[in-house]
């Protein structure tokens, strides 16, 4: 068996958040994501409407210190009602 690569910290890590598309869900991904990176600006925000617009995905690359933020983080994000997948 292959043992999972690792990841060296602190480094740029990609995340994609995908939910239904409102104001609210976006508000609310932001807010979460800059707790875990302050230096994060909206610049570096991509949001994508889906093609019926439906929903809507929320790409953007912070900087992890740690694994366990990552843990952190994707469990905060979890706990938003209208998302569907963090990858």
């Amino acid at each position: 068996m292959q043992q999972p690569p690792t990841i060296e910290f602190p480094c740029e890590y990609p995340i994609k958040v995908i939910g239904i598309a409102s104001t609210e869900f976006r508000q609310s991904v932001v807010r979460i994501l800059k707790s875990f990176d302050e230096r994060l600006s909206d610049q570096a925000i991509a949001v994508q409407p889906s093609a019926k617009g439906n929903y809507e995905s929320i790409k953007v690359t912070l900087t992890a210190t740690s694994e366990s933020m990552l843990v952190k983080l994707f469990a905060e994000l979890k706990t938003l009602p209208d998302l569907k997948m963090v990858l």
